[in-house]
């Protein structure tokens, strides 16, 4: 083989080796979050590009955030496509195990991102200590009530790993930490919608909710349903202290109201683009951390304004989404 020949095979290899097939899939795909998620992913494959380095991703996941049925089969799909690499929510963390451990066998590498599996296969996981953020909030709440009080928190879902881990950090620190606040309600689950949320809401608020001083919520669908139920019930406006995990548009809104007293927010924005990034390392033969915290910050109104947290919670959504 000459010389020419030698380097147009080995321009046609790189060419080939530097496109790349990411399949990102989220958890579900109407909340505010998974909207930063997917922003994210699109800055990611833009820088990419400007590097010559070319990378189709496609976004896709079930509509309701409990539909794990959809999930595994969306994750079954893309197998079938042969699709370079998955960076995925896992709505369960145990049912997902088999049919991602399906995508590794078939050298499809896995990247996690915001909620993981309870499997070492996963190439990276990128997300927010959540039991961390637990205990922050567990904090926060405490430092609002003071040393006595009341004090419910709103589960989200059996199976998501992050949320139980929220769950775990708070009860870890209010008992051990805060002996003398009381908790009255810790085992009711909002499930994955505000509507549901809502509900159970209702239910706890009207058999405790005039002897309350404070109030846990561990994500964005269980935040908007306690939030709607405390008002409805008259019991916003900062009557009872509520923190929150997570934010969207009506919960800063609330925030800056004083219904919410402080919110847990993550950087959903910032997994989407650190899922897709790590993802094409990882098919390059490059080495990337097991695991990659990306924070959490406690939003106030006293803190709303500050430029690093106005762009944390209004990510350019517009910029990246059309």
């Amino acid at each position: 083989m000459n010389s020419l020949a030698l380097f147009l095979l080995a321009a046609l290899t790189a060419s080939a080796a530097d496109t790349y097939t990411i399949a990102v899939i989220p958890k579900g795909t109407t909340h505010e979050y998974w909207k930063a998620v997917q922003a994210g992913t699109v800055k990611a494959q833009r820088e990419l590009a400007a590097a010559g380095v070319s990378v189709n991703v496609i976004y896709k996941g079930p509509l309701k955030e409990d539909d794990r049925e959809q999930q595994v089969q969306v994750v079954e799909n893309f197998i079938g496509r042969r699709v370079s690499a998955i960076v995925i929510s896992p709505l369960d963390a145990n049912a997902l195990i088999a049919p991602l451990a399906t995508a590794v066998q078939g050298n499809i590498p896995v990247l996690t991102i915001d909620s993981g599996v309870n499997s070492p296969l996963a190439s990276c996981y990128i997300a927010t200590d959540n039991r961390e953020g637990g205990r922050v909030a567990a904090r926060t709440l405490a430092g609002l009530v003071g040393s006595h009080g009341r004090v419910l928190m709103l589960r989200n879902a059996v199976g998501s790993a992050n949320t139980e881990e929220r769950e775990e950090g708070f009860l870890e620190v209010m008992k051990k930490e805060f002996p003398g606040i009381k908790l009255v309600s810790t085992d009711q689950h909002g499930g994955v919608s505000r509507d549901n949320a809502y509900r159970t809401s209702q239910n706890l608020l009207n058999r405790f909710g005039r002897e309350l001083d404070g109030v846990f919520a561990c994500n964005q669908p269980t935040t908007a349903g306690l939030l709607l139920a405390l008002r409805d019930a008259g019991l916003a406006g900062g009557k009872i202290n509520f923190v929150g995990f997570d934010s969207g548009a009506v919960e800063l809104l609330a925030l800056k109201a004083g219904d919410i007293s402080a919110l847990m927010v993550q950087d959903p924005f910032r997994m989407g683009y650190l899922g897709v990034k790590n993802a094409v390392a990882v098919l390059r033969g490059e080495s990337v951390p097991k695991l990659i915290d990306t924070g959490v910050t406690v939003v106030t109104r006293e803190n709303i304004d500050q430029p690093a947290i106005h762009d944390l919670v209004t990510p350019p959504l517009d910029q990246y989404l059309k």
